[in-house]
């Protein structure tokens, strides 16, 4: 963060998982239930998810008094009970995830069991912060909602006005055709069934964003923006606006403007709101991409670095098959941290 700034701690296997958010203004009611039902959307689904089920009890250690922030840094933890560290063997890395990479950085005392420090689990900390900052947003009716549009080859290409999509998410699977929805439960079900595991697309849409947030080049809305998506595990892919813009002529793709009743106008939105880095006021468009899950039951080649030798690996233990729907929280709640980093650093906007 620049103003707003966070620590994130825990593993996946250990006491806890939390967060520290230093210079939230004080005096902000903290969302009890907006934490609980965000945290209830990222939690797993029996058919599409993993069988480890957290309660995800949040405890607030600092920083809030009688439900309001204090003005003092605010940290809290939400307790690992659920773990199973015996289907984790050390020094047996398993593909695509940071085993290896992390071994190497730390001289192998990092925390293997369930990916440690670099467990998806560390995101349900992440979103308590956007609760936190989703609430702030509402206070200046800026909104934040997700639809997932593709999972593996099916697409969701049903059209959504921007206030439906805000409202879109009450099951934790936002998907705007009904049909589209069963073929991508059904191609997850396929793949957790065959051992495998896909992966997808989300779109998320921020309305009634301020006009001017963002500095050009390294702090520009779209940089920053993708930079924290990057830091959650399985995104590969972060785009703005029309993501078919390199099909497009010039012509088609400018967002060509005009004034009406003295206010200026943007006839499309094909840029995602967003203009050499600064925010143009039109709806922020955001494209993710992620890639399948990497736990898989799947025979694979691996290695065992203690050993050094070659392992043919079969994963065992709770995986996702799909990791797309856990994510739409976690991403909600980095876009909604961003923003209000931002509107904090333009010091012409207050909470």
């Amino acid at each position: 963060g620049n103003i707003l700034k966070v620590s994130l701690f825990g593993e996946s296997h250990n006491k806890c998982v939390g967060l520290t958010i230093n210079n939230l203004p004080a005096g902000i009611k903290i969302p009890f239930e907006e934490i609980k039902e965000d945290l209830r959307k990222r939690r797993s689904k029996p058919e599409v998810s993993t069988t480890r089920v957290e309660t995800d009890e949040v405890n607030f250690l600092s920083g809030v008094l009688d439900g309001l922030t204090t003005g003092a840094p605010l940290t809290f933890v939400i307790e690992n009970n659920n773990i199973k560290s015996e289907d984790y063997n050390k020094g047996v890395v398993r593909p695509s995830h940071a085993d290896l990479t992390a071994y190497e950085k730390y001289n192998g005392f990092n925390d293997y069991r369930g990916g440690g420090h670099f467990s998806g689990r560390l995101t349900a900390a992440i979103v308590v912060l956007g609760s936190v900052c989703k609430a702030l947003l509402k206070q200046k009716n800026i909104l934040v909602g997700t639809r997932i549009t593709q999972i593996k080859d099916v697409e969701d290409i049903i059209d959504v006005d921007l206030p439906s999509l805000v409202s879109l998410n009450l099951d934790g699977f936002p998907v705007a055709s009904e049909v589209a929805k069963e073929n991508m439960v059904s191609i997850i079900k396929q793949a957790r069934e065959e051992g495998d595991s896909v992966g997808g697309k989300i779109q998320t849409v921020v309305l009634n964003m301020p006009k001017g947030l963002g500095q050009p080049y390294f702090m520009g809305v779209d940089a920053y923006v993708s930079s924290l998506l990057f830091a959650l595990g399985g995104i590969k892919g972060v785009s703005f606006g029309d993501e078919s813009c390199f099909e497009k002529l010039g012509s088609q793709y400018n967002d060509q403007l005009r004034i009406e009743n003295a206010d200026i106008k943007y006839l499309t939105n094909n840029s995602g709101g967003i203009l050499g880095g600064i925010s143009t006021g039109e709806p922020l468009i955001i494209n993710i991409s992620i890639k399948p899950t990497p736990s898989i039951r799947k025979l694979q080649k691996s290695i065992d670095v203690l050993s050094g030798e070659n392992v043919d690996l079969e994963l065992e233990g709770r995986h996702d098959p799909c990791i797309v729907h856990r994510l739409i929280m976690p991403v909600e709640a980095l876009v909604a941290f961003a923003i209000v980093d931002l509107m904090m650093l333009d010091k012409a906007i207050r909470w």
